[in-house]
């Protein structure tokens, strides 16, 4: 998993004719569930801003390479997809330091861009951020591209073979249909449920992974195969479900909640499929981890944590402490 924040930068004729819709996010700092209000206006962005109270903690900097400590910026390759995660405001201008190299004149927004950026407060040092393919991130971080990777990155046992990961949420797997589909109406815990249909999903996922290697379930239990068709974009993922090209949607808990709650993209949540620890990523054998770990237990302490997941309506996806490489949940 990103596990991926659902989809990629929105771009292309289909990308543009559903920003509106995808803009959209919590409507406030009460928000606890991700969802606007029926008819109520969307905001571009939650107006409160828990990061803005962060401030260095010496004992957390002090872990930091000295190296690092004395350039002060750390590289962050971004995947910049769909709220809660990251994404794109709607008419937001760029407005942060931190936000260079991003080859756009908006800011990005969202759980993922707080979080890095209160972390990077705690240790003192400034981001350089850079979009990035949700794919890309993870291969670029051993030749030393970017320092770390953001992209609600899930831990499993594969990827832990050759990434190192600091844990700041817990999200997972989940499935979305259309609204009033026939297909699939009740919530999915065994992949023989999707037998014979079309699954969405997006490019270098757990998803993708997971669908992949139990494709062989379907026959085993006699019924026809279920087919798989792998998008780069979350705009031309959720156009095919719309379009009945696609029957069920198979992304992040979050993000799938988030968007169902929209009731412009009329899709209907079903659940969550499997759990995964969501983590900073970085090469094997990074000097980085220790810092990081220590700068999200300071913000779980300092209540910093709490007020960033309230904004963006993921409190239900908290951690009590952060971990560095804890083993895949079965």
């Amino acid at each position: 998993m990103n596990i991926r924040t659902i989809g990629s930068r929105l771009r292309g004729a289909t990308a543009l004719a559903l920003l509106p819709l995808l803009a959209l996010t919590a409507c406030g700092s009460g928000a606890t569930d991700g969802a606007a209000e029926v008819g109520a206006p969307a905001s571009p962005v939650p107006t409160d801003d828990p990061v803005a109270a962060v401030r260095k903690v010496d004992s957390a900097a002090a872990l930091l390479p000295a190296d690092v400590r004395e350039a002060g910026r750390l590289k962050v390759g971004s995947s910049i997809g769909f709220p809660p995660g990251a994404y794109y405001p709607w008419g937001s201008p760029r407005s942060s330091e931190a936000e260079s190299g991003g080859g756009t004149d908006k800011a990005p927004a969202g759980q993922d861009i707080d979080l890095a950026d209160a972390v990077a407060k705690v240790l003192g040092v400034k981001l350089e951020r850079q979009d990035a393919s949700f794919e890309t991130i993870l291969p670029a971080l051993g030749s030393g591209k970017y320092d770390f990777g953001t992209g609600n990155f899930g831990v499993t046992a594969e990827r832990l073979k050759t990434i190192d990961f600091v844990t700041y949420i817990n999200d997972g797997q989940g499935f979305a249909v259309k609204k009033g589909s026939t297909e699939l109406k009740t919530k999915v815990t065994d992949l023989t449920q999707l037998c014979g249909l079309t699954i969405g999903t997006g490019a270098g996922t757990t998803f993708e992974a997971t669908l992949t290697a139990q494709k062989g379930v379907c026959a085993k239990a006699g019924k026809k195969p279920y087919d798989v068709k792998v998008y780069s974009e979350n705009a031309a993922t959720l156009t095919a479900l719309q379009q009945g090209r696609i029957d069920v949607i198979m992304s992040t808990i979050n993000g799938l909640r988030h968007q169902a709650a929209q009731p412009a993209s009329q899709t209907a949540f079903l659940g969550e499929f499997h759990r995964l620890d969501v983590g900073f990523a970085f090469k094997k054998g990074s000097p980085l981890t220790k810092a990081f770990q220590a700068a999200v237990d300071e913000l779980i302490k300092d209540g910093a944590y709490a007020r960033i997941l309230k904004k963006w309506g993921t409190s239900a996806s908290a951690i009590d402490a952060s971990r560095i490489n804890p083993p895949e949940h079965t």
